[in-house]
This record gives structure tokens, sequence and C-alpha cells, in this order.
């Protein structure tokens, strides 16, 4: 397994399709719904399987406060989802916060996500939204 930032448009393919398949796909939304405004100036990171096929995702953001940053799209395939994976791109992408001088993680997670991420670190803060009226997300949050 490696992680890279993605950097050319076969890997950016890649990232996005994972995103859509794992965040959107199961709830009948577009593709292109994976995206937003911010991804011109967010770091990327992609997992990749030793045939090059994409197994987890993440984006990191800055907020407005620099020093917090924000994981959204965070993603593991289903086929290899109970492997380790999502621990091991969170902290890849909690390592790039630190480089770009954050000391505070936040996220929304999805319910059914709320174990894993106390596993990682990350305390809950508050329910937060409700996604397409059936998904509930809770803020969450990490000091690194």
């Amino acid at each position: 397994m490696k992680i890279i930032s993605p950097s050319n448009k076969e890997e950016f393919e890649k990232y996005y399709q994972l995103r859509w398949e794992v965040l959107r796909a199961p709830w009948g939304k577009p593709k292109g719904s994976e995206k937003d405004d911010l991804e011109n100036t967010s770091t990327h990171a992609l997992m990749l399987d030793e045939n090059n096929n994409a197994v987890a995702v993440c984006r990191l953001n800055s907020t407005d406060n620099k020093k917090i940053g924000q994981v959204r799209f965070m993603g593991v395939s289903s086929t290899a989802q109970g492997k380790g994976y999502g621990a091991k791109i969170m902290d890849y992408i909690e390592q790039e916060a630190k480089k770009q001088g954050m000391n505070k993680i936040i996220l929304h997670a999805r319910e059914n996500a709320l174990e894993f991420y106390k596993r990682c670190g990350y305390t809950v803060v508050e329910k937060s939204y409700l996604m397409w009226d059936e998904i509930q997300h809770y803020l969450m949050e990490k000091g690194i």
C-alpha cells in the first residue's frame, strides 16, 4: 500500500471515482456531487494497493482559522474496509496538517463512522447536521 497526493489526470480520476462510489452513489447522488469549490485549495490523499487500485481517499482543507484543518470526503472502498487503511490515511492527513502549521482538525462524521473516528483520537463536540434528510453527522475534533 502507498499513499500519495494525486498529481495527474489518472490519479485524480481514481480518487474522485472512489469518493463518488463510497460517499455518493449509495444514496443515488450523481457524478460530480463528490466535489465542491475547495478542491483546488485542498490537500488530497489517495491510498493505492499493489495493483494501483484506489482503496482509500481523504481530503484536508484549512478553515478560516489557518491553525484548524477540516477533513472531508474520507472513504475506504467496500472491499478494503476493516484492514486498517482508514486509520493509515487519517494518520497521513494529520501529518500533512502538521506540516501546514495546523494544530487541530475538525470533521463532520456520519453516525456510522463515529466509533472509527473515536479510535483515531477524535472526540464528539456536538450533533451537527442531517445530510439528505437521512444521514446524521456529528462535529468531531482532535488536537494534533
